[in-house]
């Protein structure tokens, strides 16, 4: 799996899939939640989106997912800090060595 990093306002997007249905991020989430114990916070779920909160290295980031534009992570901050970004490439780099 390849990701695709997009940077706008100083937030680093990590696009993990970008043409991808639900159950791949179901599929992300167990990995998240297994191989690096991250804890969802807060889970906002809507009919073509789902905004997972979670907490890594002390940055919250989302994990997102829409129906239009697949699954992608970022952090929770609108201007984030580099901490945040460094954490987002982070995660994004872990996934890209996972099959699914």
């Amino acid at each position: 799996m390849c990701y695709q990093l997009k940077n706008q306002l100083g937030n680093t997007e990590a696009v993990i899939d970008d043409s991808c249905g639900i159950s791949k991020f179901y599929a992300i989430a167990d990995v998240l939640s297994s191989a690096l114990k991250v804890n969802f916070l807060n889970q906002v779920d809507d009919a073509e989106t789902l905004n997972w909160d979670f907490s890594y290295k002390k940055q919250i980031l989302t994990l997102h997912y829409n129906m239009f534009n697949g699954v992608s992570i970022y952090p929770q901050h609108i201007k984030s800090i580099k901490r945040e970004n460094n954490a987002v490439m982070e995660v994004a780099k872990f996934l890209e060595r996972r099959a699914y």
